[in-house]
């Protein structure tokens, strides 16, 4: 059997499947701020389009693409199954139909071959499941090869958006997400406590 599909064949193939990209909206800023609250405070999900149903299936998905290993978390602890929806909560009717088309199409394919649904399928299951809709992601015929590389397009969108994928597994060490921004506090002569800047001395400021 083949290995799942992990996040280094994911980001790989990325450039190969460009087109897909393209069908994705950016989260506006108030979007992008929901996705911090959700990972910062680890909320229950309380999707906003999906149904319960509908995101365990996309959840399961989403993992089996980036799944967990030795070097960090996979898409689940990211949140990306949040991320997705709530780019359906801000895309257009059509966008919103063709998620839901796609996983009503997963999960009857998963029922037609093994008999249950995608989010109670077995990893190996799943991985198989994966594995046959993706042998032609260069140039998908069926829906669902267009869904699966849509899926994995935004997978890897969600999953390198997120703090975890930024920075636990890019090692990213450069700027950080700030729920509050504080300005230079250098006061009593004491340095900043949030940027180390040291007061200027009286004699140099300006009156």
């Amino acid at each position: 059997m083949k290995k799942p599909v992990s996040r280094r064949v994911a980001l790989k193939s990325l450039g190969a499947s460009v087109g897909a990209a393209a069908l994705l909206p950016w989260l506006s800023e108030e979007g992008v701020q929901a996705f911090v609250s959700i990972q910062q405070t680890a909320a229950t999900p309380q999707p906003r389009v999906l149904s319960a149903s509908q995101y365990a299936a996309l959840d399961s998905l989403v993992e089996a693409i980036i799944p967990a290993d030795e070097r960090s978390p996979g898409a689940r602890e990211a949140r990306v199954s949040d991320y997705i929806d709530l780019l359906l909560d801000e895309g257009d009717e059509a966008l919103r139909q063709q998620w839901l088309d796609g996983l009503a199409a997963m999960d009857a394919e998963a029922v037609a071959r093994f008999g249950m649904p995608v989010a109670k399928l077995p990893a190996e299951r799943l991985d198989q499941l994966l594995t046959d809709a993706s042998r032609n992601e260069q140039q998908p015929q069926t829906a669902l090869e267009r869904f699966f590389v849509l899926t994995k397009q935004a997978t890897i969108a969600g999953y390198y958006t997120s703090e975890i994928g930024i920075h636990k597994d890019l090692r990213y060490k450069g700027n950080q997400v700030l729920a509050v921004f504080h300005g230079c506090l250098t006061e009593d002569g004491q340095d900043c406590p949030h940027c180390g800047q040291k007061p200027v001395p009286s004699s140099d400021r300006k009156l």
